[in-house]
């Protein structure tokens, strides 16, 4: 499988839930309102030998001519964003669903399937701003392309997805499997390199606890099985293999 990150930048979000774009090379973390976290954006395509992958959709930031972000990025690794055929999501927190359209009329990836935890969809719409912006959800709504996930299971036999409710009631992470390889996306679960390594509750997690110990088993069997992990938030680490 290749892996691609697709980088959006580094950005602070404190309680407000806003994503103010950060420069490494010159912003201080201190000068940030207080409880600032640092963050980056990084939905990830994985090319298998069936699918064009897309995990997640970043925050549908646009340049100065209303060119989505993600599809430059896609276009930068010689990637047409029409050939992208699953957008695998984890959750619907806005910084990885606002991608999900690229105006009020048009999917970003039109040619793709959307797959989305049903109860996650529709908490998104009961929970509202601002952690959740539903405007590409209604759109996705009344396409074809959106196909619910319930609890576990698995997609065209090859991949896994599996409910947690740890980051959100109903957040979700992924494992890809093909020729004896697996490629693990934990979504907010599994955000960052160094969680993986250290035993900690997140305050901005649903169930802190469950997040934690769920982190502690994908990284005993993951490394242990030689998964290559996916980091979405992880500025220096976004993805590692043991060994």
């Amino acid at each position: 499988m290749k892996i691609i990150p697709l980088s959006e930048g580094a950005f602070t979000v404190d309680k407000t839930k806003h994503f103010v774009p950060f420069d490494l090379s010159t912003d201080q973390i201190d000068q940030r309102p207080a409880g600032s976290l640092l963050v980056e954006i990084q939905p990830f395509v994985v090319i298998t030998n069936k699918d064009v992958l897309l995990f997640d959709t970043g925050l549908g930031f646009k340049d100065q001519d209303n060119v989505l972000q993600l599809h430059k990025n896609l276009l930068a690794h010689g990637i047409d964003p029409s050939a992208v055929t699953k957008v695998l999501l984890s959750h619907l927190h806005k910084d990885h669903a606002g991608g999900i359209a690229k105006n009020s009329n048009e999917l970003s990836f039109d040619q793709a399937d959307y797959y989305v935890n049903e109860q996650e969809y529709h908490f998104a719409f009961e929970k509202g701003v601002p952690s959740y912006d539903t405007s590409g959800l209604e759109l996705l709504k009344q396409s074809s392309r959106l196909k619910f996930t319930n609890g576990n299971g698995m997609i065209d036999g090859y991949i896994k997805y599996e409910l947690t409710g740890a980051h959100s009631p109903f957040h979700q992470v992924f494992n890809v499997i093909e020729d004896k390889e697996v490629v693990f996306f934990g979504g907010d679960v599994a955000p960052q390199l160094q969680q993986m390594k250290t035993k900690f509750v997140a305050k901005y997690d649903y169930d802190g606890k469950k997040s934690m110990e769920f982190r502690k088993l994908w990284w005993q069997v993951g490394r242990a099985e030689k998964w290559t992990f996916l980091f979405y938030h992880d500025i220096k680490s976004p993805v590692f293999r043991e060994g």
